[in-house]
Order: C-alpha cells, then structure tokens, then sequence
C-alpha cells in the first residue's frame, strides 16, 4: 500500500554463508525531482549506506518493478505525477540511473500506484494502480521503446470493475492471465488476490477468481483492512505457477511476504487448488514466520517485491539457475517505520524443494509437496 491508500475498516553450501536470510517490504516516497532522485531518495540512501544486496537501502521508494532484456535491466516507478522508466546494467544501478518520464497523469485518473513493467509481444508494457479512494482501477501504456513512445493510458476492463492494484500480466499453460489485489464489492472490508483470464493485454474473458483471502492468523497481525496484495507471479522449476504476495498492514513493520502455490495439474482459477505457505517467507517479525524460516536482520517489514526475469516473463528460467535477484521494499533496522522512510532494496530468491504446506477443513488434500522460496537480505 502507498501512504495515501485507506486504513480504514537446493542451493550450494557455499552460497549460504555469503548472504543473509531474510526478507524486505516496498512502499510510497515523495516523487523524484526532475532527472533523478528527489532529495530524500538520496537522503535516505546515504543514510542506509552505499548500494549493496546485504540490507542496504538503494534509493528512497516502494513497490519496485524491475526486468531485465537482453543485457539491460529497466525499472518503472511512480513519479512526478506520473511514471518513469530507468535502465542500468545492474539491478542495483536502476534504482539512480537517469529517468525517463514517460506518462504523466495529464486526465487527473488520481494517485498513481505500483507500476508494473513487463516486455511482452515485442512491447514494453507497464500496468499501474490510478485514482481516488474507491475508484481505483487498473491501467496500461505501452511501447516498443524502454523510455519513450508510449501510448495514453487505456483502462485494463477486468470483471466487475471492482477496486483493483498491484496488477499484472503473466502467460501459464498457453493461456493469458491477469492477478491483482482488490475488493470483494465497493467498500474497503479487505483485500484480495483476483485472478482472471485475458483476451489481450487490456481486456479480460470470462469471471473473476478469488486465489486467496487475509484469513489466517499470521495474515492478520496487523489490520483493519486486513490485506492480500503486490502478487508476483512465477513458475518454478517443476512447472507450478506461484503467485507469491504481501501481507499484514504495509504501514507495519509486520508486513511481509507469503506464497501460494497451485498444486500439480492445478486449475488457476479454482482457489482449494492453491495451497498457501504456513506463515510468512520474508518477513521481520519472528512469530508471523513459517518453520524453518528466520526472520530479516537488517531491515523492517519487507514486502511489494519484484523477481528480475528476464521480459518479465514467470516461464524464463531465472537469469542464475536456482538463486535470482530481487528487489523489495523495506524500512532499516533502528529507523521508524513509516511509508516515508521505506526504501528500495536488492538481494536474492532461493528456490527451496521439498516444502510441505499445510491446511485443514477445506476441499482437498491437506498437504502438498512442492518448491517454496528463501529470500536473502
């Protein structure tokens, strides 16, 4: 969530030893000035330290969004009223590079949240959260360049035209799909993970599917509304779709990151095929945490991550095998958290095989075996 948004209502050994377990959360900043980072990006960065994937902040911000074409990584934030697309050789070096405006909110659609970037069908596309209060809704623009040429904004039509953020396109069994957070109907009770089917990069066919609700217990530490969101799709290396999102309040340092997993010849859309991870995969506080998982060491509340794929594409195999970068958003340890002093922060995903979940009292087996994930600071 950004700070206007309601409140209401197997890896080597060897790798181990070289980073630190753990997780982090991303969340809204002040716009950047006007070619690069505002002063309090820059403010908060020195404060954290230099660049680096062991916990230290890389730029003042939430909700990153990076990919990588070819040999060049490409990041879209909100901005200035608008949206701006940075491109470094490193994942690290996006979060400062020059930006490149490339929308700006000249229809007044409202707060401008968690831009998606993507590069499918030849076209960088970038999906965003825009509007006011209850009327948020998903939109896209597009081109065939990183930094210019886009198209204007055009509403992503998704059933029943409910509240929706945090939206983005991912291709699974040959079908096009769309996963987003949103309202069951017009008031802010929670929010859920949606799933539907596309027809094209701006239209939806068929329903809405709900994947999962905020309902158990580590979900709802913090509340009111209680929260499912940022999902980021991707498949691991058996095959299984994952949809792994943010949960508990982002204005918490309880915030954190969690996994759904569809289990093997699942069905997207019916929701007793997903099984969720027991407790948080990334995450600073140790109780909300699934056994066997540590919580952060550096920072706060981590949460609204990107996994750097290659087009942005859930199918690619990670660009380093097993392990691939990351970047989430976060508070440091020792620092208030609050939205203002969330940042950007790099480290890495682990694949992690032969992870049970667990459920009870509904439709289906009560376990499934499968990949979850290890995140490192």
């Amino acid at each position: 969530m950004r700070p206007s948004r309601w409140l209401a209502g197997a890896v080597p050994l060897g790798l181990i030893g070289a980073l630190t377990l753990g997780q982090a959360a991303t969340a809204a900043r002040p716009d950047d000035g006007p070619t690069g980072p505002s002063a309090e990006e820059t403010a908060t960065a020195a404060a954290a330290g230099p660049p680096s994937t062991l916990g230290r902040a890389l730029v003042g911000g939430a909700d990153p969004s990076v990919i990588k074409v070819g040999s060049l990584y490409v990041s879209a934030k909100s901005v200035d009223g608008g949206i701006a697309v940075r491109t470094a050789a490193t994942p690290e070096a996006v979060a400062t590079a020059p930006k490149h405006q490339v929308w700006q909110d000249t229809a007044n659609l409202g707060e401008v949240w968690a831009p998606e970037i993507v590069h499918h069908d030849g076209q960088y596309r970038i999906y965003f959260a825009a509007g006011r209060g209850a009327a948020h809704r998903m939109y896209h623009i597009g081109s065939p360049n990183p930094t210019s040429g886009y198209t204007s904004a055009v509403k992503v039509a998704l059933p029943g035209d409910k509240w929706a953020i945090d939206g983005v396109p991912f291709t699974y069994g040959g079908q096009r799909w769309f996963v987003w957070s949103g309202w069951a109907g017009d008031t802010n009770v929670e929010q859920n993970l949606y799933v539907a089917r596309m027809s094209s990069p701006t239209a939806s066919t068929g329903g809405r599917s709900i994947i999962s609700q905020p309902r158990e217990p580590w979900e709802r530490v913090v509340g009111n509304p209680y929260i499912n969101e940022a999902p980021q799709p991707i498949v691991d290396p058996g095959g299984r779709l994952h949809v792994v999102y943010s949960a508990n309040g982002s204005w918490s340092d309880k915030y954190c990151i969690a996994d759904l997993r569809l289990r093997a010849g699942g069905d997207p859309t019916y929701v007793w095929d997903w099984y969720k991870s027991n407790g948080c995969l990334f995450g600073s506080h140790g109780p909300s945490m699934m056994s066997g998982w540590t919580p952060t060491v550096n920072v706060n509340g981590p949460g609204h991550h990107t996994f750097i794929l290659p087009q942005g594409d859930v199918n690619a195999g990670p660009p380093s095998g097993n392990r691939f970068p990351i970047l989430f958003h976060a508070v440091a340890k020792g620092t208030p958290y609050t939205w203002s002093n969330r940042s950007w922060y790099s480290g890495t995903a682990v694949w992690w095989s032969n992870t049970t979940y667990r459920r009870a009292n509904v439709p289906g087996s009560t376990t499934d075996v499968g990949y979850s994930l290890k995140f490192f600071e």
